[in-house]
């Protein structure tokens, strides 16, 4: 029988059948209003009953979106730290809707949905095993993060306490001799771990170069590919060692006027967002900062610059915010744009997922002059952001260079951070800068979004030629990151130059096993490990001794026979693989 006043005649009877009843008796006119007008869930409760919450979403609160009106932005945000392991597996094997709110934050009961269950119920999809070892990672990371920062930092402080006393035998001697020369953080000696990582700091001397002439910059030049790594690389130092390499060891190499135009650490996502609209007249200073963006800009030539480089920094080693961002599957979608990765938007202090307003106000706020001079959240957010201030430097930079051309670079998050700011200038129909892009290089970039925003970007980056180069070595773990299946649709754009552990060149749409997990590659991975541990004793043999890699890198290896996506992230392996790629020229035409 149906159920007393159910004026349908359906009987529910079946937990595999979907319903909705309407029950107008339930309810007054105060919550029929409040229903229309705002599409109030509690409101709609009272006057339908339905299978699922889907049922609710798709046929009473505008197609799974809860009244918000179709052009408002669409997001999911993961949040590991709300649930327990209990919640964790419920979520995992019986999609738990409790235990799913507990985890996930949907702007409509739509994106939920398509998270526990593609957009239907049925058999587990392979996108909740995917949310699972996300929130593990990132728990795990949250869990070491203070561990993780005091040893970096003593990590750091021994490296270079060896390095400026020249060996652990000379340590020794010092000490014997009660001169030992200690470490002085942010000063020019004082060299992070990628620094030691990597102790190349010259750039690639072609037979241009060495031979004195001006060097001419094209894209798919190796000279460039080499310059964007060195500087890529670079970024992760302090200010005083950045203008110390450039002033001194890169103007000899090319006998050209490299110098430093602006260095900064700027602001990216900030703690208390939220201060910001309650207290909007605060002064900046009183901002607590949660991420901050390291970028710097240099040119070719103090006067008639025909280049300018903005290279950003990339994941610090030990830094667990750098590592959660990159295991985050959390996004922001516009209808223009498509899905972008939440996180790398908080990177350049485009927004915050504490108030999620914030990321389509500052993706639309185009002009950072306020008129009225009036200070606004918005524009205090905006006067604070890692993007609006490289681009206000960069807006002045070119005005004073009138010839130059700007490339942007970077590895890792930098590389995200990069093609990000690239993308916003598009959105933002920045005509005059985009029209003096001469490229952007990138190197073990994460994904930072959809098919959509690819196609979006690919209409500005391929034609006539491409501008947009990516590099991804190898079983490089991070260029696999976030995860690309049929729910999240994380995608790369762009050309990708795909080098093996022979440094063989070959340009291919999407890197091999690009979910990184696949079953059938977990052993050529560990071989490929084995191969490259062999390989680091005899590279200096092999390719000269500015190939010698040191005991930092070789321990590097042997981690990366436990996990071999860690080892291949090194920048080491792509300095090597740009100054020792098979194929010595990119050919244009074939990209």
């Amino acid at each position: 029988m149906a159920n007393e006043g159910d004026d349908s005649g359906i009987s529910p009877e079946s937990s595999s059948s979907r319903y909705m009843v309407v029950r107008p008796e339930r309810g007054g006119i105060r919550d029929l209003f409040r229903f229309l007008l705002t599409g109030n869930r509690a409101s709609a409760a009272k006057f339908f009953e339905s299978s699922d919450e889907d049922v609710v979403a798709e046929g009473s609160l505008g197609g799974g979106r809860r009244g918000t009106p179709d052009h408002c932005a669409r997001y999911l945000i993961i949040r590991p730290e709300n649930g327990g392991i209990r919640d964790l597996f419920r979520f995992l094997l019986f999609a738990d809707r409790a235990s799913a709110s507990k985890f996930l934050q949907g702007s409509d009961d739509g994106v939920v949905s398509e998270a526990l269950w593609g957009g239907r119920r049925g058999a587990m999809p392979d996108h909740r095993w995917v949310i699972f070892v996300s929130i593990i990672f990132r728990k795990i990371i949250s869990l070491f993060a203070k561990p993780m920062e005091w040893i970096g930092y003593l990590f750091e402080f021994l490296l270079n306490l060896l390095s400026d006393n020249g060996s652990l035998l000379g340590l020794l001697y010092n000490l014997l001799r009660v001169r030992v020369i200690m470490p002085e953080r942010g000063s020019e000696t004082f060299i992070s771990a990628i620094g030691h990582l990597d102790g190349r700091i010259d750039l690639y001397e072609t037979r241009a170069a060495s031979a004195g002439r001006t060097l001419q910059y094209e894209l798919g030049d190796r000279d460039l590919m080499d310059l964007c790594m060195m500087a890529s690389k670079l970024a992760y130092e302090n200010e005083k060692v950045v203008e110390n390499i450039v002033d001194h060891h890169w103007q000899a190499c090319f006998s050209l006027c490299l110098c430093i135009l602006w260095i900064s650490t700027v602001v990216g996502m900030v703690r208390n967002e939220l201060e910001i609209y309650l207290h909007s007249l605060k002064a900046a200073g009183n901002y607590q900062k949660e991420k901050s963006t390291q970028v710097f800009i240099v040119c070719d030539k103090v006067e008639d610059a025909n280049l300018v480089l903005i290279s950003f920094r990339g994941t610090e080693p030990f830094d667990a915010d750098d590592w959660s961002t990159d295991f985050d599957y959390s996004w922001f979608e516009m209808p223009k744009l498509g899905k972008v990765h939440m996180g790398f938007l908080e990177a350049l202090g485009l927004g915050s997922r504490i108030d999620t307003s914030t990321f389509h106000n500052l993706l639309q706020e185009k002009e950072v002059d306020n008129k009225t001079g009036e200070k606004t959240p918005i524009t205090e957010m905006v006067e604070m952001s890692a993007y609006f201030t490289v681009r206000s430097k960069l807006k002045s930079l070119l005005n004073e260079q009138k010839a130059a051309k700007f490339i942007v670079t970077g590895h890792s998050l930098g590389g995200a951070l990069a093609i990000l700011f690239v993308t916003v200038l598009v959105l933002h129909e920045e005509r005059e800068l985009m029209e003096r892009l001469l490229g952007v290089y990138t190197y073990g970039q994460p994904r930072i979004g959809n098919r959509q925003l690819g196609r979006f970007m690919e209409a500005y980056l391929d034609h006539p030629l491409p501008k947009y180069f990516r590099l991804v070595y190898c079983n490089d773990l991070v260029p696999r990151l976030p995860y690309d299946n049929r729910t999240f649709l994380y995608k790369h754009f762009g050309a990708c130059l795909y080098y093996n552990s022979l440094y063989s060149e070959q340009k291919v749409n999407e890197e091999p096993n690009r979910n990184y997990f696949g079953i059938w590659y977990l052993i050529p991975e560990h071989l490929n490990a084995v191969w490259e541990l062999l390989r680091s004793f005899m590279m200096g043999y092999m390719y000269g001794v500015e190939y010698k890699e040191g005991w930092l890198a070789v321990l590097l290896r042997v981690v990366g026979l436990a996990v071999p996506g860690i080892s291949a992230h090194s920048p080491i392996n792509y300095v090597n693989s740009i100054r020792l790629g098979r194929d010595k020229t990119i050919r244009m035409s074939t990209l």
